[in-house]
């Protein structure tokens, strides 16, 4: 059973955002979903309250998806932490993984993203 949990979306492209959220909508209508369209607000948004999830776009503008990723690991160690990217070079792959980051591999899909959750939380029960 997945409880309901909360998400926050970094990417700087609204159009993938409002992609992903509805795919987060449509598989957990529960969970609450946060936006930032850049690391700065992503941080300022992760400092204000906790999240359960963070899924974090690998190109932006300032602070790319690893930079973020291992600041928001330091800060909320119990979080999940996923790398959304259509880069998908094995340096970037196991860089994430170090970090202690999932990989999700753009384009996002319905199903990439809701059997991530799924697995995510199938895990956690």
């Amino acid at each position: 059973m997945s409880y309901p949990r909360s998400v926050l979306l970094v990417d700087d492209s609204k159009f993938a955002r409002l992609l992903i959220r509805a795919f987060i909508e449509s598989g957990f209508p529960d969970w609450t979903i946060d936006e930032a369209a850049e690391a700065e607000s992503a941080q300022q948004k992760a400092d204000a309250r906790s999240f359960d999830y963070f899924i974090i776009d690998f190109n932006m503008p300032g602070k790319n998806g690893l930079e973020l990723g291992a600041i928001i690991r330091q800060q909320h160690p119990d979080a999940t932490v996923a790398l959304l990217t259509a880069n998908i070079q094995q340096d970037i792959q196991k860089q994430a993984e170090a970090l202690g980051m999932d990989f999700i591999a753009k384009p996002p899909t319905q199903e990439k993203i809701t059997a991530y959750f799924s697995a995510k939380e199938a895990a956690h029960d």
